[in-house]
């Protein structure tokens, strides 16, 4: 019996030395965490709860599980088989084993001092700290019900020489009001909105008299006249991550710009205020390249109630050769995927990203892993396809034909591109100016 106690100790012992570490939060979560989450899971950002420590984390075990095994986070829809992007937040198979072991075996805290060192996050930036932050310099007064108005504020530079930026972020002050904002630069001598006085929330007279008229007459809008006046900056929307370009690259702001924001507020059953501000990260050498950006969009299309698969296309053609750097698409609640196509001048056609799952909660931009070169004569295409039937579940109203507006329970077709080109080419631009009507 000695004998058999001793045999049965000593296997005991054996299959413990050879059983692998428990999992825990510090030592092996808290390391994926970083890398993949707090980017959002932390105070002051759009993840609803926080995952940088174990006692904030530790409830949301087995939602971190399902949503890690699902896909659903980190969110990125681009199909695999279609290019390749160097800012996939798709998490490797070894985080997802991680962080579901973690989930099954208890989401056992372990020991402190395995931890990794804390990321030293900048509150309130995901750019770090920005060299310059410009604000709405009011605040603007959103009410507790109603439809409101795109507002634009013009917020002069104040710059004496020309600048170049490398990152910029725009920061709603109040995200539980702001749908979007957008930031345009607004060159000297540009008269767009020249009847806009800095500072001050402004809706164009010609804009608010034609919304007026078509929402009395119950027209589709007949022209759109958002942007396309300035160069994009930096924008926010739901999921929307910074604008950052590799070293080397930067959008120019001319001496004496102005920064023109485009709000898109959302009342919510309780009036409220907003100060938004974008911060600005300068290149710290002149950079080789300079980013611009473009869009393909269509605002002619009626989708019909019930219909399940509306299908939209849109595409221009490309005047100079273009360096594409990154893809964004954009639609609303009904958007269902989006692809972008490109067909040379030889009539060869390429996918370039394809989005067969759109979510409108998040969008998200597409890095190209290396510029794509996109010769002249090139169409570059569009196509986005529409769900406005009952089993949408974001459909706001299955019942109404659906129009181009700026609102959410109206659709948008928009696939924006950013594109390089050397810093020093005078005023490039790949595509004939678009009119006033056309934007």
């Amino acid at each position: 019996m000695r004998l058999l106690g001793l045999c049965l100790s000593t296997a005991v012992l054996a299959l413990a030395a050879t059983a692998p570490p428990p999992v825990t939060f510090y030592k092996d979560a808290l390391p994926v965490l970083q890398k993949n989450c707090q980017t959002c899971h932390r105070p002051g950002e759009s993840g609803p709860m926080s995952f940088l420590g174990y006692e904030t984390t530790r409830p949301w075990a087995k939602a971190i599980k399902t949503a890690v095994l699902t896909k659903k986070m980190p969110p990125w829809f681009a199909d695999p088989h279609y290019g390749k992007f160097s800012n996939d937040r798709s998490m490797a198979q070894a985080d997802i084993d991680t962080l579901v072991s973690w989930a099954d075996t208890g989401a056992q805290a372990g020991n402190p001092k395995d931890a990794p060192k804390p990321i030293d996050w900048v509150e309130g930036w995901r750019i770090g700290k920005p060299d310059q932050v410009i604000s709405m310099p009011v605040a603007f007064n959103i009410p507790a019900s109603g439809t409101i108005d795109y507002q634009y504020i013009v917020i002069p530079t104040g710059f004496t020489e020309d600048k170049f930026v490398q990152l910029s972020e725009a920061r709603p002050g109040n995200p539980a009001v702001v749908h979007h904002i957008i930031a345009f630069i607004r060159e000297p001598g540009n008269p767009w909105l020249k009847e806009a006085q800095p500072g001050v929330p402004f809706v164009p007279r010609e804009r608010a008299r034609r919304a007026e008229e078509e929402a009395k007459n119950g027209d589709k809008p007949k022209q759109q006249d958002g942007g396309g006046f300035g160069d994009f900056l930096a924008g926010y929307a739901p999921g929307t991550l910074p604008n950052v370009m590799k070293p080397g690259q930067a959008k120019l702001v001319k001496a004496g710009s102005d920064l023109v924001l485009q709000m898109h507020y959302t009342a919510n059953g309780k009036a409220t205020t907003d100060i938004s501000k974008i911060g600005i990260v300068f290149a710290t050498t002149k950079p080789t390249e300079r980013v611009l950006t473009l869009a393909a969009s269509n605002a002619s299309f009626a989708i019909p109630p019930g219909d399940s698969n509306y299908q939209v296309d849109s595409k221009l053609t490309l005047q100079d050769d273009a360096m594409l750097i990154n893809l964004l698409p954009h639609m609303h609640f009904r958007g269902k995927s989006f692809e972008y196509r490109v067909t040379y001048p030889s009539g060869e056609t390429e996918t370039l990203l394809d989005v067969p799952h759109y979510d409108f909660n998040w969008q998200l931009s597409y890095i190209f892993a290396e510029p794509r070169k996109i010769p002249a004569g090139s169409k570059l295409e569009a196509t986005a396809w529409y769900d406005n039937s009952p089993n949408n579940k974001f459909n706001p109203d299955p019942t109404q034909t659906v129009h181009w507006g700026d609102q959410t329970f109206q659709e948008m077709m928009i696939g924006f591109f950013n594109y390089k080109v050397p810093a020093d080419s005078p005023e490039p631009h790949p595509t004939p100016r678009p009119t006033a009507a056309q934007q």
